[in-house]
């Protein structure tokens, strides 16, 4: 977390100034990871500090302020762009920019479950700041984060109607899948290609999670430790470890799109039964594998309602 300190100083006294004008309006408790927040009911000028919680805001109706970049690159994830145009970028997963934050003069401030103490204690004295309890690696912990960036927002009972749809919508998915595919050919990998080769993705991650749900049998072939999102990288050699029914295939950036195409062209590569069975599926490794929420469990579903439509005979 970077800030030049009398600047700061400077923008935080302004933010608690505007902070005190809003004391008398009618407020709600939040329970979080760092105690019980006070929060406005009617909230305006909002940052969010995670992936999450800006796909949660946007699907309630808000345009957030400001946010922080997606992994792999210096803007929020693509699937989003075109909601938050011109949004401020504040920071990254893992550095927030203290200066630009508190210079939104945020009533409220939606952060990442891993925000430490310390960077709380700080941001907090800008405006009330949400830090979810986080359920860790769990099947569906990206639900509980978004029930409690809805209460924040004031809105519960929305979310849960939002996801309601997602349930119902990953339902009817399920149907067409069991009908059209058999259950013995359902095992599915999703790994991200990086410069150093592909690490497999966890089972318990946001995207695997949508997997799962409409009836793909997640294979993580047995090569992540307890605990964390993805493996290491695997050597060409060790391809086969992610040689599953379906292969979804995702990049970052630019160097791992490239060291993708190369590998491509190998025998390892070429050899795999989820090649020669056409059923390797490019994803978008922003979505996949870096954002969640309502937003983006929407945007994997078109995704899969697409293999449907032209991979599964």
């Amino acid at each position: 977390m970077t800030f030049n300190r009398p600047i700061f100083k400077k923008i935080l006294l302004c933010a608690c100034l505007a902070t005190s004008l809003g004391t008398f309006a009618a407020e709600h408790t939040v329970n979080t990871k760092y105690g019980n927040v006070k929060v406005n009911d009617d909230v305006k000028r909002i940052v969010t500090l995670s992936e999450d919680a800006l796909d949660s805001a946007i699907a309630l109706g808000f345009k957030p302020l400001a946010a922080v970049a997606t992994r792999g690159g210096d803007s929020v994830a693509e699937y989003i762009q075109e909601r938050v145009e011109g949004i401020s970028i504040v920071g990254t997963s893992r550095q927030n920019n203290l200066e630009a934050i508190a210079a939104q003069r945020p009533d409220l401030i939606l952060a990442s479950a891993s925000l430490s103490k310390d960077q709380y204690s700080i941001l907090s004295k800008i405006a009330p700041t949400i830090v979810p309890n986080s359920p860790g690696m769990v099947a569906d912990a990206w639900i509980t984060l978004a029930q409690v960036y809805a209460d924040a927002l004031n809105k519960t009972e929305e979310m849960n109607v939002i996801l309601a749809d997602i349930e119902k919508r990953a339902s009817n998915l399920k149907d067409k899948i069991a009908t059209k595919l058999p259950e013995a050919e359902r095992s599915a990998t999703l790994a991200r290609w990086m410069p150093q080769g592909p690490v497999v993705m966890s089972s318990q991650i946001f995207s695997t999670d949508m997997l799962a749900s409409v009836g793909f049998e997640i294979n993580d072939a047995g090569v992540i430790k307890e605990g964390r999102p993805h493996s290491s990288p695997l050597s060409l050699e060790n391809l086969s470890k992610v040689d599953s029914d379906w292969l979804f295939l995702a990049t970052l950036n630019t160097e791992g799109k490239d060291a993708l195409d190369a590998a491509k062209t190998s025998p390892s590569f070429s050899r795999l039964n989820v090649v020669k069975n056409d059923h390797v599926v490019t994803v978008n490794g922003q979505l996949w594998t870096s954002a969640a929420g309502p937003l983006a469990a929407h945007a994997i579903l078109d995704n899969i309602q697409t293999v449907i439509d032209t991979k599964i005979k």
